[in-house]
């Protein structure tokens, strides 16, 4: 999960022959490239996305399944709910059980790398229960962004750093892997370092071995 325009997106770049579930307009940072996308627009899409990825010959050319961004694929899932119900919390809650589903049905696809962008959610301290503000990945709904982290084994903070020295100022990208008091962030390999460059084709040859 990043800023606006921390690279989240440019990020599948660096992913091993990857393929593109967005639910954003916003791709243009990939126009150079030659990665397919489709298009989600409500959950019909995304089952049938999933379908594809496990029934489809065609799947086997690709080795990265991305979702770009979980958090807008949340936001279109609701939207979709809003129009069929007038009780707003019926809609959260369809959605909260529809998005659970789908993540762990994605997480969990065999011999795919599956990569999720998100949204960046800074949340305020009664919200955290620790005194501080803290960001985390950003979904519709505090109960389905609180617990967005568990469902994976791997949650990375994509940041902006500057480098010293340099005029004008440049700047990199880097992957916080592991959390403190400002973003949420978790490594159950163990193999990964506090800071990572933003290669994710890098990071899953570290974690695979």
């Amino acid at each position: 999960y990043g800023r606006a325009g921390a690279g989240k997106t440019r990020l599948i770049e660096t992913c091993p022959r990857p393929i593109i579930f967005s639910a954003e307009s916003g791709l243009l940072s990939l126009a150079h490239t030659s990665i397919p996308v489709a298009t989600i627009r409500n959950i019909k899409d995304l089952a049938d996305a999933y379908e594809w990825a496990v029934m489809s010959p065609d799947a086997k050319n690709f080795d990265t399944i991305c979702l770009d961004s979980i958090s807008e694929i949340a936001e279109a899932l609701l939207s979709a709910e809003r129009k069929k119900s007038k009780d707003p919390r019926q809609a959260y809650g369809e959605m909260q059980d529809q998005i659970a589903t789908q993540i762990r049905m994605f997480r969990d696809l065999p011999g795919k790398h599956v990569y999720f962008s998100a949204k960046l959610e800074q949340r305020n301290s009664e919200s955290t229960g620790s005194g501080a503000a803290q960001c985390g990945p950003a979904m519709p709904g505090s109960k389905t962004s609180q617990g967005m982290a568990y469902y994976f084994d791997e949650v990375f903070m994509l940041g902006i750093g500057n480098v010293p020295g340099t005029t004008p100022p440049q700047t990199y990208r880097y992957l916080q892997t592991q959390p403190d008091f400002m973003n949420e962030a978790k490594d159950r390999s163990g193999k990964l370092e506090p800071i990572e460059e933003a290669n994710l084709g890098k990071i899953f040859q570290k974690i695979t071995g």
